[in-house]
């Protein structure tokens, strides 16, 4: 394993990253790597099994620039690396990075453009992701096109001589679009090998999909959400196997100081851990209650891949070991209904978030999508009846009486 931190105050950052050599990913299981990679007691002189939180920001050197491995807090730490480890191997990765945030991820992305560079961005994103590129990188000189990137022959159709980058979503936020990604990586490699391919894999974390084997440049993940999984950190993560872009995804880091704290990241690894229990019982309980959803009299139309009624079912069948805990419904109403909805809850959460352990619900329209342009929302169908629900690990029959005496008071003068 290559030492994140020996190069990263310096010049020379080559060996940047977290690198496993050696190692045959498959002989091992997706729980064994969550539990034991990065982890390994033998690293630290106590043998203790839980790897510890390195609050220092500093490290004695045992001479000028002779150090053990770590210079400074920014440019890497102990707990960090641990988590890094951890999140390259789940990913079949050579290199992970842990960021200070999902959106400190698309800053770092950024850094490797300039100024006169296209981009593609599927239609369908997180809004800060949206925010990030329409209005900061388009003021930085960025030529920018959103596209439905479901549809491959747009993306193909979309590539210009000047394009440098592709990000997409899959499933999308908050529409659930599924892309097929192996295809577009086809595609945009045909096109010019230089393109960079990035996929946000937050909503299905690398346990239901891995876009690094399925052809992507770099995964993205904002680790706040399913990858931590308890509402409580703020964090990012970028994957990839690719020498070159870890060199310099380490170097800008570094530079921009886009790093987690060693507390964040002691939680982050912490959550990592019972990563694959927690999706199943998501799926588990998404499934059930899309299911209830799709026949509840007061429900229009329900957007979960797990059901045979969305348009990608068969893709995500194909491509994806679940389909998460996200699920988008539209409500027969308006804005006054949806919120007459909300407000009756008394088990799931209205609030502005995803993937943890409690079941969260919000109104894309007037909170997580605000920012996005009004004729896009339009556009895309983010009306005021369209709701997104993060469902978490509560008993199920008790979110669907929740859910369905919800829906009752709010439609019941309709």
């Amino acid at each position: 394993m290559t030492d994140v931190t020996n190069r990263l105050c310096s010049n020379e950052v080559k060996d940047a990253g977290i690198e496993i050599q050696g190692l045959d990913l498959e002989d091992r299981g997706f729980e064994t790597r969550a539990i034991k990679d990065g982890q390994n007691p033998d690293q630290w002189d106590s043998g203790i099994i839980i790897p510890p939180i390195h609050s220092g920001n500093i490290f004695k050197q045992d001479g000028p620039g002779l150090h053990r491995g770590y210079k400074y807090g920014r440019c890497g730490n102990p707990t960090r690396t641990s988590l890094e480890s951890c999140l390259a191997s789940l990913d079949n990765a050579k290199y992970g990075f842990a960021f200070a945030s999902g959106l400190a991820t698309v800053t770092g992305v950024c850094a490797l453009l300039n100024a006169g560079d296209h981009v593609i961005c599927g239609d369908d994103l997180y809004s800060g992701t949206n925010r990030h590129f329409a209005v900061i990188g388009k003021t930085k000189g960025l030529e920018v096109d959103f596209i439905d990137a479901t549809v491959v022959d747009l993306v193909e159709k979309a590539i210009k001589p000047n394009t440098k980058l592709v990000w997409v979503e899959s499933p999308s936020n908050p529409l659930l679009k599924v892309l097929d990604i192996p295809s577009i990586a086809t595609v945009l490699k045909a096109k010019n090998q230089r393109i960079l391919f990035v996929v946000d894999n937050t909503f299905m974390t690398p346990y239901l999909q891995k876009p690094l084997d399925m052809g992507a440049d770099i995964a993205t993940y904002s680790m706040s959400k399913y990858m931590n999984g308890h509402n409580d950190v703020i964090m990012g993560a970028i994957t990839t196997n690719d020498e070159e872009l870890a060199n310099r995804i380490a170097y800008i880091e570094n530079s921009m100081g886009l790093v987690p704290s060693p507390f964040d990241c002691y939680l982050a690894n912490r959550g990592l851990k019972t990563l694959p229990i927690r999706m199943d019982r998501h799926i588990q309980n998404a499934t059930e209650i899309a299911k209830f959803l799709e026949k509840h009299p007061s429900v229009e139309k329900v957007i979960y891949p797990g059901l045979e009624s969305h348009p990608q079912y068969e893709l995500a069948k194909r491509l994806c070991k679940g389909t998460s805990g996200m699920i988008s419904f539209y409500i027969k109403g308006d804005l006054k209904t949806s919120t007459a909805f909300l407000k009756a809850l008394k088990i799931v959460t209205l609030a502005g978030s995803l993937g943890g352990l409690e079941s969260l619900i919000q109104l894309p329209s007037v909170m997580s999508h605000a920012p996005v342009p009004e004729d896009m929302r339009k556009q895309l169908g983010i009306t005021d009846n369209l709701v997104r629900l993060s469902v978490g690990l509560e008993t199920t029959a008790d979110l669907i009486k929740d859910l369905d005496q919800a829906l009752n008071i709010a439609t019941a003068d309709s």
